[in-house]
């Protein structure tokens, strides 16, 4: 059987993840047999999500009404329902929902009453607290498929400790990327010199490791000095793989929805209040607005480099009107070509504009010219892949070390 389980942490705590890993050990003390745990990530614009739009499945071996009744006890137990915004959702089914439901809730939205059809076509055990928007996360995670997937280490702590600092060793954790990287990655950020895996919200994550396999994520996270962590899980997950991304067209993206596009610099980037980054590209005369945030740090600088006449592909959310950067992919570079008055050819001083369309004049001796100057510099990058710093990074988003991104529509096949 498939449990999937949503929507039931809130700003101020929790963590479905916890729950989900409290579940599994509860589930197994009465009998029910886990085979996998899995967290899946969805689409990373959803309006109502918090923090990382996470849900859990539980594959397990055992009756479904006792798993659904300890279930649905923790919910009730542990789930923070004061929060306007937790509406858990929980369902429990004997086969997995198409997966067509998965990519619509990774990639596009979805609603509650197309949840419920999915799961009344499977025969699932469902229930869902308050407005009950949980059941489409939980209805996701029991219909995803994971052709491509990498593993989490979640330790987490004793719950006495909930909403105090965390005591993890700084060096410890840049110790184990170290001595594991690129098996896992976005443990820290070495550039700028940051701790990743160690959150700061008041939730009962202790840290997380990201990885190739069960067997790296836990070399790392053996590694790491901290406070004793009350319980620890592996997932099988779907991020860093670039699951929410699909090819798109300037002038037909929609909003909330995360695209790769293919698309020519029209102009150069420009920076503006707050150290955000913004550049236009265009398809013929279609134009795009592309954003790179402060939080982006170093990326903005690729983004400034670009010219225009740059052949790029684009990756990212489009919201309002502008993609929100993720990656860059450079495939071919323009010449870097700046203008400048000429210089007379009589005074060797620099000419001015003579007006609009007028070419140039100079001051001194009245000498005209009729095109400006052209100056070519050396570009700084080249062609290749650029992204975000692990700080920037979202859950989903596939890291460069792992390889290239892959746009594909066919899961919707």
């Amino acid at each position: 059987m498939l449990i999937g389980i949503d929507d039931t942490d809130s700003p101020a705590g929790m963590c479905t993840t916890y729950l989900g890993a409290v579940l599994v050990r509860k589930l197994e003390g009465a009998g029910v047999g886990v085979t996998e745990t899995r967290l899946v990530r969805l689409n990373p614009n959803a309006p109502h999500k918090t923090r990382g739009n996470a849900a859990v499945c539980i594959r397990a071996e055992g009756d479904p009404e006792t798993a659904f009744s300890i279930a649905e006890a923790l919910v009730d137990d542990l789930a923070d329902l004061s929060c306007e915004n937790t509406n858990p959702g929980l369902v429990v089914a004997g086969e997995a929902p198409p997966p067509q439901f998965y990519w619509q809730a990774v990639r596009d939205f979805c609603t509650v009453s197309e949840a419920r059809e999915v799961l009344d076509e499977v025969g699932a055990l469902a229930r869902g607290w308050k407005n009950c928007r949980g059941l489409i996360g939980a209805t996701a995670a029991i219909a995803s498929v994971l052709p491509d997937r990498t593993y989490e280490l979640l330790a987490y702590r004793s719950a006495d400790r909930f909403g105090t600092p965390r005591r993890v060793e700084r060096a410890s954790v840049f110790a184990a990327e170290a001595a594991t990287w690129p098996h896992t990655w976005d443990s820290v950020d070495r550039k700028n010199r940051v701790v990743v895996c160690v959150p700061h919200t008041p939730d009962p994550v202790l840290y997380g490791i990201r990885g190739e396999s069960p067997t790296w994520v836990k070399a790392a996270g053996g590694r790491i000095i901290s406070e004793g962590a009350a319980l620890a899980q592996i997932w099988v997950t779907n991020q860093g793989t670039d699951a929410h991304l699909v090819p798109g067209t300037i002038g037909a993206l929609l909003d909330g929805r995360s695209y790769g596009v293919e698309a020519t610099v029209a102009e150069r980037a420009t920076t503006g209040e707050g150290g955000h980054v913004e550049i236009a590209v265009r398809d013929d005369d279609e134009i795009l607005r592309c954003m790179a945030y402060e939080p982006t740090k170093g990326f903005r600088d690729v983004v400034r480099a670009l010219v225009p006449g740059d052949r790029v592909v684009v990756c990212g959310s489009y919201k309002h009107g502008s993609l929100n950067l993720e990656k860059i992919q450079i495939r071919e570079t323009a010449e870097d070509v700046r203008y400048r008055p000429p210089l007379c050819p009589d005074c060797g001083k620099r000419m001015t504009s003579a007006g609009r369309e007028k070419g140039y004049k100079c001051r001194r001796c009245g000498a005209r010219a009729a095109e400006p100057e052209p100056v070519v510099s050396q570009r700084v990058i080249g062609p290749g892949w650029y992204e975000v710093p692990s700080t920037a990074r979202r859950h989903l988003s596939k890291p460069l070390v792992r390889g290239e991104p892959g746009l594909r529509e066919d899961e919707f096949d």
